[in-house]
């Protein structure tokens, strides 16, 4: 039972159990593991949910207050603002923690969720007098080509710019959900699929608990406050070979790998635009396609200006658990957890797509 104390601005030097934080996205990847952290650590939390959340949104109100035992779960719609403030800010709250993102990358739902959604939350925490807000962003967005990112970046820009209350804003590198694609279909067989030498992007994976703990951790760290705070796992950043690399030695195979041209994504990129300006319903299809070359050529790691590359030197690291670690896992308990559900992650597909191709052409299907 939730104790009825006032947000005030002192919540930095109350214990956990005195805090109280409301979490948008509650139900989504990342915001899962983020709930569990505060409830693990005591803290009173609230769960903001659509009346069917998750992957797929296959979750009911019933699985979505089973699955946050020890949290208040309301229900409500974060496109509207009023269900919002008499859900999620209907008593006092101390730290709202957005972990919101549209669920396809398309250019409407990006702006929709990516940023008007979650600038309702803060609106409306601001009117309800909350002290500190933080943003669960990503990376990627500091070169901005897409409609998420832009999205991302222009809530940002509302934060960072308001004065009533403090804020965290989050910027992880990849998940190891994002790398997990080829798991099954390298187990199956094929050979694990890379642009170019598999040399051309790396990142510094995290996982989902390390990167909730650090999302926590910026409720009560005082050099958090006001700050941008790129982050990704332990170790040093791995490219797409050396990801290859580790995958198969979970395996226990021998390295297999297929070397994909970045022009192919180009010229897919370049087929989706041309027919997207025939017929507009397929401009969310070209969004997918530019997202899949985004990632085919960009790493997750902080772009040195001054040098005018990615830089792994610059990019801070966090936690314990290792790529390695997470393979190993998957190889042997599966990939329970970490469902992309129906829409995947943009990219992935194509990555399937062709994997399915190469399989077909060596009779392993």
């Amino acid at each position: 039972m939730m104790t009825n104390s006032a947000a005030s601005h002192d919540f930095r030097y109350r214990s956990p159990s005195q805090v109280r934080v409301v979490i948008f996205g509650a139900t989504g990847y990342i915001g899962r593991f983020v709930t569990y952290e505060l409830l693990k650590r005591g803290y009173q939390v609230i769960v903001f949910a659509r009346e069917y959340s998750g992957i797929d949104a296959n979750l009911g109100r019933h699985e979505v207050i089973k699955q946050f035992a020890g949290a208040s779960v309301c229900f409500g719609d974060v496109t509207d603002a009023a269900s919002i403030a008499n859900g999620a800010f209907s008593e006092p709250v101390d730290v709202v923690i957005s972990c919101l993102a549209s669920r396809s990358g398309g250019r409407q739902d990006s702006w929709a969720i990516d940023y008007q959604a979650t600038l309702n939350t803060l609106l409306e925490g601001i009117n309800a007098d909350i002290k500190h807000f933080i943003l669960l962003s990503a990376i990627c967005v500091q070169k901005p080509e897409l409609a998420f990112q832009k999205a991302k970046l222009a809530f940002e820009k509302a934060l960072c710019t308001q004065t009533k209350i403090t804020w965290s804003i989050v910027r992880p590198t990849a998940f190891f959900k994002s790398l997990s694609a080829q798991v099954e279909l390298c187990r199956r067989g094929s050979p694990y699929i890379m642009f170019g030498d598999g040399k051309l992007t790396s990142c510094k994976p995290i996982s989902e608990g390390d990167l909730a703990s650090f999302i926590v951790d910026c409720i009560q760290e005082q050099n958090r406050i006001n700050q941008i705070l790129p982050i990704g796992g332990p170790g040093p950043a791995l490219s797409t070979l050396q990801q290859a690399e580790t995958l198969f030695r979970a395996l226990k195979r021998p390295l297999r790998t297929v070397s994909v041209p970045i022009t192919f994504m180009d010229g897919a990129v370049g087929i989706f635009d041309r027919l997207a300006k025939l017929f507009p319903y397929l401009e969310n299809q070209a969004e997918y396609a530019r997202i899949g070359r985004y990632y085919a050529k960009e790493s997750m790691l902080i772009w040195n200006e001054k040098q005018q590359c990615y830089d792994e030197s610059l990019t801070p690291s966090t936690g314990k658990d290792t790529l390695e670690d997470f393979f190993g896992r998957v190889v042997r308990d599966g990939l329970a957890g970490q469902e992309l559900g129906k829409a995947g992650i943009p990219g992935v597909n194509i990555i399937k797509g062709l994997s399915q191709r190469i399989r077909k052409a060596n009779n392993l299907v």
